[in-house]
């Protein structure tokens, strides 16, 4: 359902919710994350450019959060490189469709709930899970 960028965003952001302070290098954040260097470079400036993540240049600098995980949900990383969008109009650009017919209509419940979904649940919730499993990987600093 995700695309594979919005994966590889939600996996960065949720590696940098972890420390809100620290900044994380490129090189580091596409090993932790095992997202391709190239590509995680092109995802980053999209959440830098939805002011998501920003990013310190020099030694000891890197990306971070640019604002608190407690206030960033899974949604909007989502929709900062990859938004999910919802079905308003018929795709079929039909003229008697003047609303959604049935099929369409079920559709968008499914892009409404997972919107829902996705927007309940913080980057601080994720990285605070009391489950056992770390989230993203076996490394764990």
């Amino acid at each position: 359902m995700l695309s594979k960028t919005a994966e590889y965003a939600l996996r960065a952001a949720v590696w940098l919710a972890r420390d809100d302070v620290r900044n994380e290098r490129a090189d580091r954040l596409a090993e932790v994350t095992k997202v391709p260097r190239r590509y995680l470079h092109k995802v980053l400036q999209d959440l830098a450019k939805a002011g998501l993540v920003g990013s310190q240049p020099g030694p000891g600098g890197g990306y971070y959060l640019a604002r608190p995980a407690s206030k960033m949900s899974v949604l909007d990383v989502v929709n900062a490189v990859a938004p999910l969008e919802r079905i308003t109009h018929c795709p079929l650009g039909l003229p008697s469709h003047i609303r959604l017919c049935p099929l369409h209509a079920e559709l968008d419940k499914v892009y409404e709930a997972t919107q829902n979904s996705l927007g309940s649940v913080t980057l601080e919730q994720l990285v605070q899970s009391s489950s056992s499993i770390v989230p993203l990987c076996d490394i764990t600093t």
